[in-house]
């Protein structure tokens, strides 16, 4: 692969598909909290970004390194990201039960849940070491960062629906946003699985 448009436009379009998932849990998220501020949603967006830059350049260091051993773990990504998503959607599902049960607040997302959020959301990008692996330090290095500025913006677009929704959608949004984790963890699995 040289530079050019090829390389910018893959760089793009591999950064819109793996964006997918962090899309939908930022939107998630906006439903959960629906008044959140500007800094917070950059910061969620920038956690989700950094994990899809950081990602693929672990891939594309594995690839180059200790192929072996990442082939074997490749097997348990799927799995991993459904424990995960499934338990941050399942805990947000009881809070948004007990919530609305007791008529308290909906509690905001802490950094534990959007670091959990945010290598189960870009785990199965590792993968995308593999498709960069004939580029150089430099452009694997560029298109990690096209991918994360990619993800950056899909991740402020789905934080400001879920945010506009979320108000319309009141004390169910918690549970909504909590079957869509689910929903998501089970997607990644059975397509990692097929």
């Amino acid at each position: 692969m040289e530079w050019g448009f090829v390389f910018f436009f893959n760089s793009v379009l591999l950064g819109v598909g793996l964006a997918m998932d962090a899309f939908s849990v930022s939107m998630a998220n906006g439903l959960n909290e629906p008044d959140m501020k500007r800094g917070k949603m950059c910061g969620i967006a920038g956690v989700f970004a950094g994990f899809q830059a950081l990602m693929p350049m672990i891939g594309w260091i594995c690839v180059r390194t200790v192929v072996q051993y990442f082939k074997m773990f490749e097997r348990c990504i799927p799995w991993i990201a459904l424990l995960l998503l499934g338990f941050i959607g399942g805990k947000m599902l009881v809070e948004g039960i007990r919530n609305g049960e007791s008529g308290q607040g909906k509690p905001g997302l802490g950094i534990g849940a959007l670091l959990v959020q945010g290598v189960a959301t870009s785990i199965d990008a590792l993968s995308v070491g593999f498709t960069i692996a004939e580029y150089g330090w430099l452009m694997a290095l560029a298109a990690a960062l096209i991918i994360s500025a990619v993800t950056f913006g899909i991740c402020m677009a789905g934080l400001a629906i879920g945010e506009r929704f979320g108000t319309q959608l009141s004390n169910k949004a918690q549970i909504f946003g909590g079957i869509i984790l689910i929903a998501i963890g089970l997607e990644i699995f059975i397509s990692g699985m097929m």
